[in-house]
């Protein structure tokens, strides 16, 4: 790996920044050299997750923030998480004539993430980009989230601020999301709030969070916005300031910090095991072979794993 790649991420190069991040995307062999050297120095920047069902406002509400962070002087990372196609990410981005002022402001830099079918797909990539925005410096990162999947979930779960974006009327939804995200939201924000219905959302919301006592007495609070005419920023803005600054003065985020590291670290090691066995032991053709004997019920998957995993030595390469 090359040194001067690091040196030129510290110095906020965006160029190297872009380089990184592709390689962190494309899993190349010396991503994993870059992540080390660059790990001492994360941690000192904000990651603020931001997650909740289509529709819901979640761009608007970004390009408001970053704009409002810009104009106290804070440095901005965006990453817009698009699990779908690693070409539509770039059309969203391109289609957002908000984001025009963004793009051209040197203290703010965007980028779109797709998943490109990597053994531990989005989520590591996007963690690992992180990461890299935050050794290069900058304030506040932004990651933004297309829906409220697995992933999106362990993208947020990682994040220093969780918000999660509701609008009026999604009753249903608030139901139907509950058991991935409500957990995780340390600030709920009902966006468009100048629409019927939100008095109900927030009743709804609220009796909910009454249900879930959580273990740092953190009390999640609801901001309503209208992201397209700027109302309500300036609250949100406050409202992630003041976890966070709660955040660091408490023992038990820490706990919660370590409960993501541990999660991290099996996750790593779930996908390099994996790795290993997929390239030292079968070639896609045998597992192809394979997967045929099972599905003519000629052989059972247990009895492949098992077989594969007498084969397994563990080894540091």
């Amino acid at each position: 790996m090359n040194a001067s790649l690091v040196e030129r991420i510290l110095a906020r190069d965006l160029r190297a920044i872009a380089r990184s991040i592709s390689k962190i995307e494309n899993d190349a062999a010396d991503a994993n050299e870059l992540l080390k050297a660059l790990f001492a120095h994360t941690g000192k920047g904000v990651t603020i997750g931001i997650t909740g069902a289509p529709g819901a406002g979640k761009s608007s509400l970004v390009d408001k923030l970053a704009l409002h962070y810009r104009s106290i002087g804070k440095t901005i990372g965006i990453i817009a998480v698009d699990p779908s196609s690693p070409f539509s990410g770039g059309a969203i981005l391109g289609d957002r004539i908000r984001m025009q002022t963004l793009a051209n402001d040197p203290g703010v830099y965007i980028r779109s993430m797709a998943t490109r079918g990597n053994l531990g797909g989005l989520a590591r990539a996007t963690v690992d980009a992180v990461a890299v925005l935050d050794a290069a410096g900058y304030d506040r990162t932004l990651v933004e989230t297309v829906g409220v999947g697995q992933d999106e979930v362990d993208i947020v779960k990682t994040a220093n601020v969780s918000v999660v974006v509701l609008v009026p009327g999604m009753g249903d939804d608030i139901q139907a999301i509950k058991a991935g995200i409500m957990e995780i939201g340390d600030i709920f924000v009902i966006n468009k709030a100048e629409r019927d219905g939100v008095e109900r959302t927030e009743r709804e919301l609220i009796a909910l969070l009454e249900m879930a006592e959580r273990s740092d007495g953190w009390r999640p609070p609801i901001v309503r916005t209208v992201a397209t005419q700027n109302k309500g920023i300036p609250e949100f803005v406050e409202a992630i300031e003041q976890y966070a600054s709660f955040k660091k003065q408490q023992q038990a985020s820490l706990e919660r910090s370590a409960g993501v590291a541990e999660n991290r670290i099996i996750e790593l090691l779930r996908e390099r095991l994996l790795k290993r066995v997929l390239s030292e032991l079968l070639s896609p053709d045998e597992l192809h072979e394979l997967a045929l004997a099972v599905a003519a019920r000629q052989r059972d998957p247990y009895s492949i794993v098992e077989e594969l995993l007498g084969k397994v030595e563990i080894r540091s390469s």
